[in-house]
């Protein structure tokens, strides 16, 4: 009897052995390639029993999918530790410390280029961001207040700059504390967007897009959905208010220390290279300072002397001297003498800029595209350096120590254990941009699992506020109750929101939104930057624009939307719990238009805005990687370059069969391939002859 081939994790096609059955002339094994070849045409007498099994069984059992939010495997593709030699194990070591150095010193540049692209977007939007604040008469309207929170931290990429600007007008009353709440929360969705595009540069795999992508955005959904809940309370009950209020004037607060400053101390001795910005022309513009207008955001001089000095000056009359001792005329001019502030530019800062005098907006695009760039590279090699290193029992053990829970009964203690790691990360390196945006290549390369980095992301939001009390603490005596009580109000803030969406499995609302954004944007990728552009740019502007025309317009064009978005909600909730309910036409979205309901309809369209650039792009790419290519034996199509469509897409959207497993390589399987043997009816039973 022939043995049962060796198949592994495949499944056996039956056709082989209706082959055997209805020919009588059984296969032998293979042995060797050679051995097939020559024995194709010699029949055997030897009888073959073959075992019973049900084509249609075979056939028509559907094989389990694997879910794309599982951790990947990653295996040790190297030699073993006990199989090298001594000079095997010394070279290893040094490899081991030598990748480690390259992350680290990649590490430093990703967070700089972050540092920097911060700086170009305040060089390119920060005037009209101080613009913004200007109009404090307009900032009574909550709903106007968030749209401005957002757009401003999303121009300046700083939540901390858009937070020292409302601590600085309410200090200088041109700005109440219930006026700056709602900015405050918009403040805390725009900073989020830095995250979401570093995600973006993870785009060339889709697996690891759709992890990267659904772990950024899940910090977008728990901010949005916490403002859509806490603002309409906090304008009707004023919580945040009082309860901040109550403990500023409980507590005497005095002036203490600024909060230590442990990452920018490594990086800004090279960013000061590269570009240096006066952040107090924002303030000034915001404070509605005339003369800042035509200041230059690029700090020219970083050494400056005050002297003040009293000096005979003209007066119009004597009731304008300062003292009537100090008060005399020549019969011509009123003089006087008064104190008088000079100052002296001393030394002139360090950078690249400091000498070109080019204005800000070409300055900030210049910064830009070179912080883009550069940010891309470090997040490709950091994720190759990563997806060498956690390899094998490396990666096991990794995984086991983030993703693993307590043992029963505490295992829901390991969620807050996540919270109060991410907040203390986020604290050691004074930003939540900067923590959240390193957690993303790694959830990309399956490290951490979308539900780990959840409560990781929501420490995350409180690390960035103990920071903000902190630096609160070393404010000026002007400002300092005002700025406590915001630093509370953004406090308290995420901890309502934490409460809200964490505490119970079931409200954990942004996970599954994050995982079902992930999932669009894995199969239609160009929907990422499609949703960046609306929730972060194109629903503030249009909500700031219908704020400015007036209350009645606001209503107007507002109310019906919320109520079409509720009503889809709803419909589309009972589509998928109870369509029975429903009418027959509305039991799916088939009664409208294709491209009201799918977004295949809208592929197509930029597939064919975006073909003119396909095929120079494939070019270049070929071309450029033809060597690498070479080196490690990458098919016609390039597989360095993610801008070719995959290969065993291609051929499975043109209809042409991908190649069969080697373990089903034999020759009834070969001659089916090529039409000689026709497959009989599904139906057919085979027994064991």
């Amino acid at each position: 009897m022939a043995p049962w081939p060796e198949l592994g994790d495949a499944q056996p096609n039956p056709n082989k052995y209706l082959e055997g059955a209805a020919s009588q002339q059984p296969i032998t094994p293979d042995k060797s390639k050679e051995t097939n070849k020559n024995n194709t045409e010699v029949p055997v007498t030897k009888t073959e029993l073959l075992p019973t099994c049900s084509t249609a069984t075979l056939l028509e059992e559907p094989t389990e999918a694997d879910d794309p939010w599982n951790l990947p495997t990653l295996q040790d593709s190297g030699i073993k530790w006990s199989e090298r030699d001594t000079k095997g194990k010394i070279l290893c070591v040094f490899q081991g410390i030598g990748r480690l150095i390259l992350l680290l010193g990649f590490l430093y540049f990703f967070v700089c280029s972050l540092d920097i692209l911060s700086s170009a977007f305040q060089l390119v939007g920060g005037k009209m961001a101080g613009q913004f604040f200007s109009n404090s008469s307009i900032m009574s309207n909550p709903l106007l207040g968030l749209v401005i929170g957002v757009l401003v931290t999303v121009f300046v990429q700083s939540s901390s700059t858009s937070t020292s600007i409302v601590v600085s007008m309410v200090a200088s009353s041109l700005l109440t504390v219930r006026a700056a709440i709602p900015i405050i929360m918009g403040a805390n969705i725009g900073t989020s967007i830095t995250n979401t595009i570093v995600a973006l540069m993870q785009v060339g795999d889709r697996s690891e897009f759709r992890r990267a992508f659904a772990g950024a955005t899940v910090h977008d959904f728990f901010n949005w959905l916490s403002v859509l809940v806490l603002l309409p309370v906090e304008v009707v009950t004023h919580y945040l208010e009082v309860v901040t209020q109550l403990i500023v004037e409980s507590f005497h607060f005095k002036n203490g220390e600024d909060a230590p400053d442990l990452l920018k101390v490594i990086t800004q001795p090279f960013t000061k290279l590269i570009v240096q910005l006066d952040k107090r022309v924002i303030n000034q513009i915001a404070m509605n300072d005339e003369t800042a207008k035509n200041k230059s955001l690029v700090k020219i001089w970083c050494k400056t002397f005050t002297n003040v000095t009293q000096m005979n000056v003209t007066v119009p009359s004597m009731a304008n001297c300062t003292s009537p001792s100090l008060c005399w005329t020549d019969g011509i001019q009123t003089w006087t003498m008064k104190n008088v502030t000079y100052k002296e530019n001393i030394a002139k800062c360090q950078h690249i800029f400091v000498n070109f005098h080019l204005p800000d907006l070409a300055v900030g695009i210049i910064l830009l595209i070179i912080s883009l760039l550069v940010l891309c590279g470090c997040l490709i090699v950091i994720v190759k350096i990563l997806g060498s290193v956690l390899k094998g029992k490396v990666a096991t053990v990794i995984k086991k120590t983030i993703n693993t829970d307590f043992p029963f009964p505490f295992a829901w203690l390991t969620g807050y254990l996540a919270i109060l790691v991410g907040a203390g990360m986020t604290f050691i390196v004074q930003s939540s941009s900067v923590f959240t945006s390193a957690l993303t290549p790694l959830i990309g390369i399956g490290v951490i699992t979308i539900e780990r980095a959840y409560p990781l992301t929501l420490g995350s939001n409180i690390g960035t506020t103990t920071t903000a009390i902190l630096a609160a603490l070393a404010s000026p005596g002007n400002t300092l109750r005002s700025s406590i009580q915001i630093a509370l109000c953004h406090f308290f803030f995420n901890i309502s929101g934490i409460l809200l969406w964490y505490p119970i499995p079931f409200t954990r609302l942004p996970i599954r939104m994050a995982k079902g954004l992930g999932n669009i944007s894995a199969k239609y990728r160009w929907f990422a930057i499609f949703y960046l552009i609306i929730f972060f740019f194109l629903v503030p502007l249009t909500v700031f624009g219908l704020s400015l025309a007036g209350w009645p317009v606001l209503v107007g064009v507002g109310v019906p939307v919320v109520l079409i978005i509720i009503l889809v909600l709803c419909l589309r909730l009972l589509q998928s719990r109870c369509p029975r309910v429903l009418p027959k036409k509305l039991q799916n979205w088939n009664f409208l238009p294709l491209c009201m309901h799918s977004l295949k309809p809208w592929d197509a369209v930029i597939s064919k805005f975006t073909g003119c650039f396909q095929m120079p792009c494939c070019c270049c790419c070929r071309v450029c990687c033809r060597v690498c290519c070479l080196l490690c034996g990458c098919p016609n199509c390039c597989r360095c370059s993610k801008c070719c469509q995959d290969l065993e897409e291609g051929q499975e959207a043109q209809g042409v069969p991908v190649k069969a497993p080697e373990t089903f390589d034999n020759i009834t399987i070969s001659r089916e391939a090529q039409g000689k043997v026709h497959a009989p009816d599904s139906k057919t039973e085979c027994t064991a002859l």
